[in-house]
């Protein structure tokens, strides 16, 4: 019996097909400014760099090392990413900086279609309000004192010096039950937002609120956000958008509101719930429809106050704003939801920048898209190993053999170093089975 035909493989969710989505994304969809002639395709140009995230190469000059050097890494480009022509790195860079890149959102758009097809995003819904919960952070993911562009942010420091950076408003879909997140297509931060960070990011995040529901109209999300977000402004966009939230409200950004929180706790009108849940004591205080702050005071919203305490004695305490009404039956469930928050900090901007893909190596600046693209196309490599790890049976197989993200990483890149093969599947049986499958070729006769 074949290998492939002891694991059912989904097709459209395997890396196989999410490469070929990506492919057919970028082959003609994308607007290239450049002479009919190329010698490189675009799609080719972007497949490349997509190819470099995806097998966590370190830099572009160690890709291109590879590309000159070993015939089987530009054969196995050839065939799992299905790379016609390889660019070196400075064409691959002075290409992709002339993309724009709101169009590498249709590959985001169209993965996003068939995980939905797949019945993958169920799995994802969260009972409360029968949502999904999109939680919202920014990051930065370029610095430099030297190297700038126009659509840099600049901070200017007392001693006169400026530094010139790079971020992003990042959105996953994300469930407390599960592991991996589904990634959407970031919106960058850039210069005219602003010059604070809640500016920023505020900013971004309407930016981003349009493009995704423009993009994804019907469907139904709870937003989770730092207390950057729970402010009048961002929350009326929200509401505008028909979308719930649960936002973290601090007291010392929300003086007004927690005050009033104490006056109707002095009255008894606030909501008092205590549970005890293998030795740990979960104590809940809410409201309902209380005004945001004094500048509106016609925004109403829903608080619920959370503290968690340990058989020791430790404390967590946690307190955030929503539209969804609460009560004491869903309290312990609204608050699970919102401590779910972290996710994006943890299993997204962490793994991004400890697991491999070496988001704070600057691949490449340029003077227009350049940085832009390549975290787009980083964030769309995260997006297909999330989607395998979460639908793929052959890849968690090899991922639990191997037993993390690195060194499985380390046995794909030596394998697609040392022998010739047909599809990503190929590669994947090779470090679960241990012997090669019947896609694998040989790099020579002798192997």
């Amino acid at each position: 019996m074949k290998v492939t035909e002891e694991i059912k493989i989904r097709n459209k969710l395997s890396g196989d097909g999410l490469f070929s989505v990506i492919k057919d994304c970028f082959t003609g969809k994308v607007t290239d400014h450049r002479a009919k002639n190329s010698t490189y395709s675009l799609s080719d140009v972007l497949m490349s760099g997509l190819s470099v995230f995806s097998l966590k190469q370190s830099s572009l000059l160690q890709f291109d090392e590879k590309r000159k050097n070993d015939e089987a890494f530009i054969q196995n480009l050839q065939s799992v990413f299905k790379i016609t022509n390889v660019p070196a790195d400075t064409t691959l860079r002075e290409i992709l900086d002339e993309v724009d890149p709101k169009e590498l959102r249709k590959a985001f758009t169209k993965i996003f279609f068939e995980l939905q097809r797949g019945k993958v995003l169920e799995e994802f819904q969260f009972k409360v309000n029968n949502s999904y919960l999109l939680s919202l952070d920014g990051t930065g993911y370029f610095s430099s004192e030297d190297i700038h562009c126009d659509n840099c942010q600049e901070k200017k420091h007392l001693n006169g010096k400026i530094t010139y950076s790079h971020a992003m408003l990042s959105g996953v879909i994300l469930h407390p039950n599960k592991k991996e997140v589904i990634p959407l297509c970031p919106e960058p931060i850039i210069k005219q937002d602003g010059e604070t960070k809640n500016d920023c990011e505020i900013n971004a995040g309407k930016r981003f609120i349009d493009n995704f529901r423009r993009e994804h109209f019907k469907l139904k999300v709870t937003v989770l956000g730092d207390d950057l977000f729970s402010r009048g402004p961002f929350i009326k966009k929200l509401q505008e958008e028909e979308i719930s939230f649960i936002l973290t409200a601090k007291e010392t950004s929300h003086t007004a509101l927690f005050d009033e929180i104490k006056e109707l706790d002095a009255v008894g009108k606030i909501t008092c719930v205590e549970l005890e849940e293998n030795k740990v004591k979960h104590s809940f205080n809410f409201v309902n429809s209380i005004s945001l702050n004094q500048e509106h005071k016609d925004l109403k919203v829903n608080f619920l106050e959370y503290c968690e305490e340990d058989a020791d004695g430790n404390k967590k305490h946690f307190s955030w704003v929503t539209d969804i009404e609460i009560t004491k039956d869903n309290v312990f469930e609204l608050s699970r939801a919102g401590r779910s928050r972290w996710k994006i900090e943890n299993e997204t901007f962490n793994t991004l920048k400890n697991q491999g893909y070496n988001f704070e190596h600057n691949f490449g600046h340029g003077e227009k898209n350049l940085s832009v693209n390549m975290a787009f196309l980083m964030i769309l490599a995260f997006l297909i190993d999330q989607l395998q790890q979460a639908s793929c049976k052959l890849f968690q197989m090899a991922l639990q053999k191997m037993g993390s993200k690195k060194y499985l990483w380390e046995k794909i890149r030596g394998i697609f170093h040392h022998s010739l093969v047909r599809s990503w599947q190929a590669i994947l049986e090779l470090v679960y089975y241990g012997f090669k499958p019947m896609e694998l070729i040989p790099l020579c006769n002798s192997c």
